[in-house]
């Protein structure tokens, strides 16, 4: 695969890890971004090319990640349209609030373009991304899962859904790491010290969803295995919904989609 990531940030650079730590086979990797001495570290990796000229990138690849941001975008799209090939490129956007139909707009709708939010998790071949393509990239639509299988799971949804799924897959990162802070900060009140209670809300983080992925079960069920009668969980848990613990996080899951849709 030759493969170019326009706008190598954040979620570029976890992209990037994530796909050269995958088992795909990587001819050619570009990264390209305004400031390339923030990309230094990336010069001496094995078929990486680093570099501030989109066209050069685009040119030289078959694979396009569209990684800027969504400001950002026209003047991009602007900037590689005459050197996008219908028939050689499919082109991958991972910008937030961007519909297919902005881009089909510059580049035309014979070009296959999927769309997809991936996480941050991708970094570590963890990322939840959710898919949709136009007419044209169905066609090729296997390739961009197998990109983000090879690094995660996907899922492939209408393009009416990528903004909610933006929130639960993208903005859903943060917000864990928020609830797995909180149980951080409760457990050092409960007298471990910093790195033990870290580890102790990691790993309780990742086997609670490991029962739900392994076993197919429902929440509730693995909290019924839990709770015991006048136990220690239960006054817990009620504790816990008395300050608003569920309706905190449906209201910040709103607040985020809302927020989004004024992008």
């Amino acid at each position: 695969m030759k493969i170019a990531i326009i706008g190598a940030g954040n979620l570029g650079i976890s992209i990037a890890n994530g796909i050269l730590n995958s088992e795909l086979t990587i001819n050619s990797l570009y990264l390209t971004k305004r400031n390339i001495s923030e990309l230094k570290q990336w010069k001496s990796v094995s078929n990486v090319i680093v570099t501030k000229n989109n066209v050069e990138a685009v040119s030289n690849s078959e694979i396009i990640i569209l990684a800027v941001q969504p400001k950002q975008l026209p003047l991009v799209l602007g900037e590689i349209k005459d050197v996008i090939n219908a028939t050689k490129h499919m082109v991958i956007s991972v910008i937030t609030g961007r519909k297919i139909s902005d881009i089909e707009s510059v580049l035309g709708s014979e070009v296959p373009i999927i769309r997809s939010m991936p996480n941050t998790a991708i970094s570590v071949s963890e990322s939840m991304t959710c898919l949709c393509a136009n007419k044209k990239g169905e066609d090729k639509f296997i390739i961009a899962q197998n990109i983000f299988n090879s690094v995660g799971k996907t899922m492939c949804i209408d393009e009416k859904l990528m903004q909610a799924a933006t929130v639960i897959c993208a903005s859903g990162i943060a917000f864990w790491m928020r609830l797995i802070r909180a149980t951080t900060q409760g457990a050092i009140q409960l007298g471990f010290d910093a790195k033990e209670a870290q580890e102790l809300s990691m790993q309780t983080c990742l086997g609670a969803a490991s029962l739900l992925v392994k076993s197919k079960s429902h929440p509730e069920q693995e909290i019924d295995r839990v709770t015991t009668p006048s136990g220690c969980t239960i006054e817990g848990l009620n504790e816990m919904e008395h300050q608003g613990l569920s309706s905190s996080l449906i209201k910040g899951l709103v607040a985020s989609f809302e927020k989004i849709n004024q992008i």
